[in-house]
């Protein structure tokens, strides 16, 4: 799958390579209204990584309905909008305009998005806000929901058993990680917004350990995102726990990155002849669980 915000509206790649071959395709995050984004500069390479503060420029719901669904509709590959609000209510009423759209086959919802009544707290911070976003969503539609989960915070487990709770299909992590960089000629944030999302190789041990834990406490699939380039990356999370694994950053570098990567798994079960990609799904944590009861065994 592509990450949501790295591959736009899918539009701007078709005529690179070839989309249908992909498993999904994430749009940017859509808000109700459009939205121009954060003040310039948004964008700086950091080591390894690259901080963005876009600030969630889009069309809008409404123009995205009018312009983007049709084109999708005569597509194969799957289309899954990513939606982000600043109240819960804002997420429902999301839900709301794209049910029933032809084209659209799932949401996404970004809970990384700061709750404006809540002094800007982060939705996916707590277990409750992020269960409470994703109930409205859901009553709010029938299509399949995927739940994007945050970093920033020290709860993930816990928050992922509430968001699956609440009727979640499945959870995509991580979002980006909260970071800054500072121009030491002016002395000043280089961002306009000061702060910004890091994403890229830099934060994939974060995202590799996330999926790891979270794959453990949830029964619905996990979908691996962060600092994914190549296919052993992608193999190492779906190793962790991850049913699928969503590219982003690596796309901007390597706009056929996540063709890429695709080839790289095919080749990969090929060679270790392996028929179904469920064999891998969980096998490091299987690996564990077995080395564990063997050390027990020992043991007594």
């Amino acid at each position: 799958m592509t990450a949501a915000g790295t591959f736009g509206y899918g539009t701007e790649y078709r005529h690179i390579f070839d989309i249908q071959k992909l498993g999904a395709i994430v749009c940017k995050g859509t808000t109700l209204a459009p939205r121009e984004g954060n003040p310039q500069p948004r964008l700086a390479e950091t080591a390894c990584g690259l901080l963005n503060s876009i600030g969630l420029q889009n069309i809008g719901v409404k123009a995205l309905i009018r312009e983007k669904a049709p084109v999708w509709a005569d597509w194969r590959v799957p289309v899954i909008v990513n939606i982000a609000g600043e109240t819960v209510d804002d997420y429902a009423r999301l839900a709301g305009e794209l049910e029933g759209v032809a084209g659209i086959s799932g949401l996404e919802v970004n809970i990384s998005c700061p709750n404006v009544k809540a002094g800007g707290a982060e939705f996916g911070a707590s277990p409750g806000t992020a269960a409470r976003v994703t109930a409205a969503v859901k009553a709010a539609t029938s299509l399949p929901l995927l739940v994007k989960l945050t970093p920033n915070t020290g709860e993930i487990a816990q928050i992922a058993a509430a968001v699956a709770e609440a009727g979640a299909d499945a959870l995509s992590l991580i979002n980006t990680v909260r970071g800054m960089y500072i121009d030491i000629t002016t002395r000043q944030p280089l961002l306009g917004n000061r702060t910004g999302g890091l994403s890229g190789p830099a934060i994939k041990p974060i995202a590799l350990s996330m999926v790891y834990e979270v794959a453990g406490a949830v029964a619905i699939p996990v979908i691996g995102c962060g600092g994914i380039t190549t296919a052993n990356d992608a193999l190492e999370f779906i190793m962790a726990g991850a049913s699928a694994v969503q590219i982003g950053t690596a796309t901007f570098a390597n706009p056929r990155a996540s063709l890429d990567v695709l080839k790289g798994i095919e080749q990969f079960m090929k060679t270790e002849a392996i028929e179904d990609i469920v064999a891998l799904i969980g096998a490091a944590r299987h690996q564990a669980k077995e080395k564990m009861g063997r050390s027990e065994i020992r043991d007594d």
